[in-house]
């Protein structure tokens, strides 16, 4: 068997920036085990696989090197990249178990605005121990939802000096931790950690500003808002906050083409 593999940075429009993802098109379904182990061949953050549907949709599934993940927002944006230049069209129908569907625009300066159901955080009142023993810095707030802990920190530089325990974040499991703070050159900025479901601290993380974007619309009173994702490679986006949905708009760039034999 012969499938074409893509490799995407999404999330900015330079080469070796932003977060990069594997983008894998089917004509139908492999087997769970062996797109995990594609997954883990590849060893980047994110393998998208996409299968076209007689409606014209594409379910869309995501495989981290250690698991399959319920949702992943720089990975679409990836497959979106891929699938809008095989197909030149501009708009994308995903459909996927968890989140349900998924509409990722092409706009005219080749960026991509992808809608997303709205995910706010809140307020934890019994903050697991090991959430603050594995922080160097201790937030001034910490909020949840369905996919991380949410710890709020005063300034941006807070943001950049924060350090880390594996070993005590990945206790969490399921979720994740995101941490934020509002910055003097965007709204606000980001860093993500996930140990337990892919590595010690993602680039560039689409998902988790479903839950970023509300919560800093609320605290600055607007809902267009400018993010930056401040990991070693960085990544930018922008933010629509609506009644019910998250638009994330990004760029996005190829790195390579090739095929796998299996």
């Amino acid at each position: 068997m012969q499938l074409t593999i893509h490799q995407i940075d999404a999330f900015t429009n330079q080469l070796f920036k932003g977060n990069y993802a594997a983008v894998i098109p089917l004509e139908s379904w492999l087997s769970d085990d062996l797109m995990l182990k594609i997954g883990a061949e590849n060893n980047v953050s994110e393998t998208a696989f996409t299968c076209l549907q007689n409606d014209g949709s594409f379910v869309i599934r995501w495989f981290s090197p250690l698991m399959e993940i319920d949702f992943c927002g720089h990975a679409t944006l990836a497959a979106a990249y891929v699938l809008c230049e095989e197909h030149n069209i501009s708009q994308i129908r995903f459909i996927a178990d968890a989140v349900g569907e998924l509409i990722v625009n092409k706009n005219a300066d080749g960026s991509f605005a992808m809608t997303f159901p709205k995910q706010a955080p809140v307020e934890v009142q019994n903050v697991p121990q090991q959430l603050l023993d594995g922080l160097s810095i201790q937030p001034s707030k910490v909020l949840k939802n369905r996919q991380a802990y949410f710890v709020i920190y005063e300034s941006g530089d807070q943001i950049l000096e924060l350090k880390t325990s594996s070993e005590l974040l990945k206790t969490l499991y399921p979720l994740d931790v995101v941490a934020t703070a509002p910055s003097a050159e965007y709204d606000f900025i980001s860093r993500y950690f996930w140990p337990a479901s892919g590595g010690d601290e993602d680039y560039v993380t689409g998902s988790i500003h479903t839950g970023l974007a509300p919560y800093w619309a609320q605290q600055l009173d607007k809902t267009t808002l400018s993010a930056y994702q401040a990991s070693s490679r960085g990544g930018h986006l922008l933010c629509e906050v609506g009644d019910t949905t998250v638009t994330l708009t990004g760029h996005a760039v190829r790195y390579l083409k090739g095929t796998i034999y299996i």
